[in-house]
Formats: structure tokens, sequence, C-alpha cells
């Protein structure tokens, strides 16, 4: 397989991802904008799920343009990380019916941390594959970046499961700002 193929797999995997996101949205009971307001948790975890799935699409596509080199680790790496992916709708329904239950929001950490330790992963191996590519953590974003974002998520994962659950829901926002805004820069 060439990674012209993978790549091209993932964006559709996510493309579908990404659309099946918005079909969990409730519908404002009645159509009003206090309606409309009551579904805020809802509207928050749908856009959230939406754009750091969004997020991690723009890092791969503007790094692995320099990806020359793939093998079978990094198409298993890449199934497992789409497994994982393909886990959002459920869980960012999971939150958005349920957004102060530990459980839903622990579940939803545990699934983001999951791919961004899969992503770290199949950056490593890419830049083994790739020396040319200059690949840290996670691609070419700086690995201070990387350590805050995974350090901000794990405090999240902490602050859900002990005291105060939305707290994982709203690390992955600040983390995720953190990541974009390195992007920008980039």
């Amino acid at each position: 397989m060439n990674n012209e193929r993978l790549t091209a797999f993932e964006d559709a995997i996510l493309a579908i991802i990404m659309t099946i996101l918005v079909l969990d949205l409730s519908k404002p009971n009645p159509v009003s904008w206090a309606g409309l307001w009551a579904l805020h948790a809802s509207f928050f975890a749908y856009a959230l799920s939406f754009f750091w799935i969004g997020l991690m699409w723009v890092s791969h596509h503007n790094s692995w343009h320099s990806v020359k080199t793939i093998n079978m680790t990094t198409v298993l790496l890449t199934l497992v990380l789409l497994f994982f992916a393909s886990l959002f709708p459920y869980t960012t329904s999971l939150v958005a019916d349920n957004f102060k239950n530990a459980t839903a929001q622990v579940l939803y950490g545990l699934i983001i941390i999951a791919i961004s330790l899969l992503n770290v992963t199949l950056s490593l191996n890419l830049g083994k594959l790739n020396p040319k590519a200059n690949f840290g953590l996670l691609y070419r974003t700086p690995t201070y970046v990387v350590l805050v974002d995974l350090g901000i998520k794990l405090i999240g994962l902490i602050l859900a499961v002990t005291i105060f659950p939305q707290a994982m829901i709203y690390s992955i926002f600040i983390a995720s700002l953190t990541l974009g805004l390195s992007l920008l820069r980039n």
C-alpha cells in the first residue's frame, strides 16, 4: 500500500465520522431560542468533536505530503487510530446527553487521549521511516506544545474522575486551542 491510498482512506473515514456527528444532535422542543439554548451542551460537544477531528485532519494533511515511505506498522496504527475516532459520534452523544456525568466525560476523554497517543506513535513511526520529514512527537508540532496538550488532557481526566466531571471536555477545548494556535504559527 502506498501513502496516497492510506491518506485517501483516512480522509474518507474522518469525513464520514464528522458527518455522522451531526445526526445525533437533538432537535429543540419547542423550536425557539429558549429551546435551542436548552441544547447548548449538545452543540458544544458536537462543535468540539467536529473541530477536534478537523484539527487532527489538518495536522495530518499538512504533514503527510512529506511522507514518502510507510510500512505495515503505519497502516495498523492508522487503522487503530480510525477505530478510536469512529467512537466519536457515540461518545459525543453520551457527553451531550449526560454533560455532568463523570462516566460519559471520562469515556470521551479516554477516546481523545488514546487518539492523541496514537497520533504521537504514528508520528514517531513516520519520522523513523522518513527522516528528512523532521517529524517530532506530533509531526511538525513543537514538542513542548504536544506535552502541554497531553498534560492538559490528563489534568482534565483526573479532575473529571475526582471532583468536576465537565473538566474533561473543558480541558479538551483548552488543549485544542493550544494545538490550533500552534498550527496557525507554522
